[in-house]
């Protein structure tokens, strides 16, 4: 069975690192990066519900390729913003339904959870350079990690395998990474 492989996080936990690691690191794999809806309004709304039925659509057709799927980011990042009203919008009804199409495909299902347990690694992690779209800061990233833990937590519930993965260290977590996905 293929692997789909979501990594989730806030920002500056080290979530582009880890899913280039898994790239080169998974023979036959493919990474993906969704950025998500820059609008935030109720239209922003819709189009990102159209975006990620097709993406389910997407993996679903995928199932019988002999392929393991990386994804950095996906829709649960949209349903962390606007948890944390980030957006002009509620996208819980619509998550929850993208989470049962999400828990019966066909792939062993991994949910990777980065977090910092030091969150002061946040504030030098963020002074790189970002874009305009949500705001950098050490709060923001602390209440963005508590919510994808809640998440996370769902998850578990739902046939998926959740890893919560401490980023403090890079190289304790790409051992533990391995061993979870077996990767030689």
């Amino acid at each position: 069975m293929n692997r789909l492989i979501v990594v989730e996080g806030p920002q500056g936990t080290g979530k582009t690192t880890l899913a280039n690691y898994l790239r080169e690191s998974i023979p036959g794999s493919n990474l993906y990066r969704l950025s998500g809806q820059k609008d935030k309004s109720i239209t922003g709304r819709d189009i990102s519900i159209k975006m990620y039925d097709a993406l389910l659509d997407y993996l679903k057709a995928m199932e019988d390729v002999p392929m393991d799927l990386v994804f950095d980011r996906t829709f649960f990042t949209e349903e962390v913003y606007a948890r944390l009203g980030y957006k002009d919008y509620s996208f819980t009804d619509n998550y929850y339904k993208l989470v049962d199409r999400f828990a019966n495909l066909n792939y062993e299902k991994y949910f990777i959870n980065l977090y910092l347990e030091n969150t002061d690694l946040f504030k030098k992690r963020l002074e790189r350079v970002h874009h305009d779209y949500q705001v950098f800061s050490v709060q923001s990233s602390t209440d963005q990690q508590n919510t994808y833990r809640n998440i996370a937590d769902e998850l578990s519930s739902k046939g998926v395998i959740v890893e919560n993965l401490a980023m403090d260290n890079f190289d304790e977590a790409y051992d533990k990474v391995k061993k979870l996905l077996r990767i030689k």
